[in-house]
């Protein structure tokens, strides 16, 4: 087996036959000698014309290509150990998955309803403006990331737990070319049937899954926790307790709170979505007016700092869709999503601000939850200058910079609409400040970004939890609670779908 790095042009780059044609060229070998040619990594070289396509690739002369092995679980019997898994999400599913593989039954207990039937609320929310506190963008199966995108990269350089997230996710119907996309992604419209076979293999080999079920309470005992306990009447006990709720589980949060179990404010970052159309990006990128059909839409990552604070760009969606992500009446929430295809006609961003602990200061009698308390209140407020009715408040962001009222319409992709609102009127003053900073900076790296037909639209505030939920780093066991494994986004531990998936399968692990 040889390892090959090529650069090509986006046409050859499509083509398996010329892939192959171009290895036999760079390794002086017959096609014919070629019995297969796997890809390791595919990214998009764009820092000059012409646009260059870099693959490695792992080529086989005359050999056998090493067989695939699938994941191996173990079939449960009602004797074996049981783990109770708050949480539906990609964490709550890979703990499960992984304690299958270890002959250990996972018990998922979610508060929101199977995928296909979150439908009916997401809808609700587009259309009639109700949100469902426990059926929504962020609740449900699958966690918030099977409707809101699917982006599978993350900065962990775990190498092999990555692997092992993407093949297991291929296992259950993903594309192959998530393994070696830069930055792979399976979009909205195939998560559900992806996350649908994972349920299905869970409870293939034993495990069981109840949807709708709250967790309301924890049955403690000394430092054990002996039962939890659902708002619907259900009682659960389990050898442990693997806590993956998600970072907008605020219920959960204040529950630990009360019951005296050692939880911590946690800084995050806070701003808008900002949203261009597809082309202009394309256009910025790509260095051409039209995109070529080879190529995809294109994406950014921008990143400055500003009288000491980080303004970055979170979760950018090629061709996609402001959705409205509220888990609760009374507050605005966004956030975004593309299809597979990244097909629709704007690229939308969040743009925000890193937070820090002098921001809670004035929340401080809310102790642990003092930033929780600061997200809620930017959240409530962005709904009550919006309209009161799930409109998002919005502005022009020429005239943000300009600190200038938008006039007319704001024609974006969020469904419930938006209503033109001075955002300074909305974001507490530092995050305005640093915004408006790190926009014009911005600006100068990546011509043409600051554009008449750009919108923001407020607010972005769930990037991460507000809360850490402590764990030994050695154990990942609570301190104080001995059978209590705090895991994922909502304990602090991740920031996305695979690094998620990572820290259920470590955490797991440690169980």
């Amino acid at each position: 087996m040889h390892t090959l790095e090529l650069y090509l042009s986006p046409e050859t780059a499509a083509s398996e036959e010329s892939i192959q044609s171009a290895s036999a060229r760079e390794l002086r070998v017959p096609v014919e000698k070629i019995s297969a040619i796997s890809i390791k990594k595919r990214s998009i070289d764009a820092r000059r014309a012409p646009i260059k396509i870099r693959l490695v690739l792992e080529v086989y002369i005359d050999e056998a290509v090493p067989e695939v092995v699938s994941t191996v679980y173990h079939q449960i019997k009602e004797t074996d150990r049981k783990v109770i898994i708050v949480g539906c999400g990609p964490a709550g599913m890979f703990a499960a998955l992984h304690l299958l593989e270890r002959g250990i039954k996972p018990i998922l207990i979610e508060r929101g309803k199977a995928v296909r039937e979150r439908r009916r609320d997401l809808a609700a929310i587009n259309k009639e403006r109700v949100v469902d506190s426990d059926s929504n963008y962020c609740f449900g199966e699958g966690g918030a990331g099977t409707y809101s995108d699917g982006k599978l990269y993350t900065r962990s350089g775990k190498r092999g737990s990555i692997e092992k997230v993407l093949k297991i996710f291929t296992e259950h119907g993903a594309d192959e070319r998530i393994r070696y996309e830069a930055h792979p992604h399976i979009g909205t419209n195939k998560l559900p049937g992806i996350v649908s076979a994972m349920s299905d293999t869970i409870r293939a080999y034993g495990g069981e899954i109840y949807f709708e079920q709250r967790l309301s309470n924890l049955i403690l005992e000394g430092n054990q926790i002996k039962a939890v306990q659902t708002a619907q009447g259900k009682e659960f006990t389990g050898d442990a307790v693997i806590l993956a709720t998600g970072h907008s589980a605020r219920d959960i949060f204040e529950l630990l709170d009360k019951k005296g179990i050692e939880i911590e404010a946690k800084p995050y970052a806070l701003g808008v979505r900002i949203e261009h159309p597809q082309q202009l990006i394309d256009k910025i990128q790509y260095h051409c007016d039209v995109r070529g059909p080879y190529l995809p839409p294109s994406s950014y990552s921008l990143v400055e700092q500003v009288g000491g604070r980080g303004v970055f760009s979170f979760c950018m969606c090629p061709g996609g869709i402001i959705a409205p992500a509220a888990t609760a009446p009374g507050e605005i929430v966004v956030n975004g999503w593309s299809p597979s295809k990244r097909n629709n006609p704007f690229a939308n961003s969040g743009m925000v601000v890193a937070l820090n602990e002098k921001d809670f200061i004035p929340f401080k009698q809310f102790g642990a939850l003092a930033a929780l308390e600061y997200q809620r209140q930017v959240e409530q407020k962005a709904f009550v200058l919006g309209g009161g009715d799930l409109t998002a408040p919005g502005q022009k962001l020429l005239d943000f910079l300009n600190k200038k009222d938008s006039s007319g319409s704001l024609h974006t992709s969020y469904i419930p609409g938006v209503r033109a609102v001075p955002l300074d009127e909305v974001l507490p003053g530092e995050i305005a400040r640093s915004l408006r900073g790190g926009l014009q900076a911005m600006g100068k790296k990546m011509r043409g970004y600051l554009s008449e037909e750009s919108v923001l639209v407020g607010v972005e505030s769930r990037t991460s939890s507000p809360v850490r939920i402590p764990r030994d780093r050695e154990t990942l066991r609570h301190p104080q609670i001995e059978n209590l494994f705090p895991c994922g986004e909502g304990a602090g531990y991740a920031g996305g779908i695979v690094s998620a998936a990572m820290d259920g399968i470590r955490c797991a692990e440690m169980v």
